[in-house]
């Protein structure tokens, strides 16, 4: 099982969702090797998932892009109609800019068929290939959320029945994970968008 170490990534992550700069970190934890002085930087691992449409979507599919990254399940009755409201606002805002996309990972695959997600997805008013909503196994669905630095659980005592992190990730080209913030709040998201357009600039 992969462990991150959030307070060291929490204090690196508003670092970059609060400051202006010119280049973004790389967050994460990273290895230095003592004989070289190289360093291997934290990165999202192969994966491969199911979208709305049915199309296996993976790490070919962001070759050269940047992407937005979150968590959800249709169901959830707390916070993910808000992070919805706000990853549309960064669907719109780039939705003829091939350079970034936008991938949601549904925790709750058991009911989240393909069928769902592409009524959610249309409900949404939004389409593949800039924005896609995939399923698979939980497994590999809980494992590469905590690539994500992010929870993911299912918890029958928390609305919904399971217990997820509200962030929204970017992640380069390189599959870094370069700033991320909570995508309930407006004003965060802003900040992030900000984020967005200084990780394109540099692509």
């Amino acid at each position: 099982m992969r462990i991150i170490y959030f307070s060291v990534i929490v204090v690196l992550g508003l670092a970059a969702c609060q400051t202006n700069q010119e280049t973004l970190p790389i967050l994460g934890n990273h290895l230095v090797d003592p004989a070289t002085g190289d360093t291997t930087y934290h990165h999202i691992p192969t994966f491969a998932f199911t979208n709305q449409d049915g199309q296996t979507i993976d790490n070919a599919s962001f070759e050269g892009k940047a992407y937005v990254a979150d968590l959800f399940f249709i169901s959830c009755p707390t916070i993910c109609p808000k992070v919805a409201k706000q990853m549309k606002r960064i669907y719109d805002k780039y939705e003829t800019d091939d350079r970034l996309a936008l991938l949601s990972h549904t925790i709750d695959p058991k009911r989240d068929t393909v069928e769902r997600l592409k009524k959610y997805a249309e409900g949404l008013g939004v389409e593949a290939p800039k924005w896609h909503f995939v399923t698979g196994e939980k497994d590999k669905i809980y494992d590469i959320a905590q690539d994500y630095m992010s929870i993911a659980r299912e918890d029958e005592n928390a609305p919904g029945g399971f217990d997820h992190s509200g962030w929204l990730l970017l992640i380069d080209k390189n599959f870094h994970i370069r700033s991320f913030c909570n995508g309930t709040e407006a004003e965060a998201v802003d900040q992030f968008m900000k984020d967005i357009d200084l990780l394109l600039a540099d692509m």
